[in-house]
């Protein structure tokens, strides 16, 4: 399969509300971005957002019942649907990336690192599926007294150690920048 036919890795970050989740996906992706490696975020919010705004023309043509409106710039694209996108459709749409991280959607089947930043947080560790590691806010001593799932079944980052666990998504990503870049 040639690069252009492959999928890029799609990794998730999940944890709960304040946990670190879009502090530790921006610094992953400043640092995937330094080594060459083009990087897309799909984020989910539980509530009803709006990135468009009243006095914009955007807002007005969806105001007046467009079912999507689509703004384009010589510099970036954004297209606004009045639908709900599926998780494994979204990720379809981004196939030419070389990675995909993921905010959120706690409850797919994508490689997860959830981030722990209390020791109430443990219990989800053990709650979800595909858990591939554990970002921690806690020290070491603490995050192996109370796991739930076996402490060396995955391994355990802690929050500032981003440049550990960019090296740790490349190399499970079973990708090298040379690869990613072509070459």
């Amino acid at each position: 399969m040639s690069r252009q036919e492959a999928k890029p890795p799609v990794w998730q970050i999940v944890g709960y509300k304040n946990s670190g989740k879009t502090t530790l996906v921006c610094s992953l992706v400043e640092r995937l971005a330094a080594k060459g490696v083009r990087t897309v975020v799909i984020k989910h919010d539980a509530h009803d957002f709006d990135i468009d705004h009243p006095g914009t023309d955007s807002y007005r043509h969806r105001k007046s019942g467009a079912g999507a409106v689509a703004l384009v710039s010589s510099r970036r694209t954004a297209v606004i649907e009045e639908a709900e996108t599926g998780l494994d459709e979204l990720i379809a749409r981004f196939s030419g990336y070389d990675m995909i991280l993921v905010e959120g959607f706690k409850q797919a089947e994508y490689p997860k690192l959830v981030m722990v930043r209390s020791q109430e947080d443990h219990s989800l560790v053990s709650r979800l599926t595909s858990v591939n590691a554990i970002v921690s806010w806690l020290t070491d001593d603490k995050v192996k007294g109370s796991m739930d799932v076996h402490p060396g079944s995955v391994p355990v980052f802690g929050v500032n150690d981003t440049g550990r666990i960019t090296e740790w998504l490349l190399h499970h990503s079973k990708h090298g920048t040379t690869e990613m870049n072509g070459n």
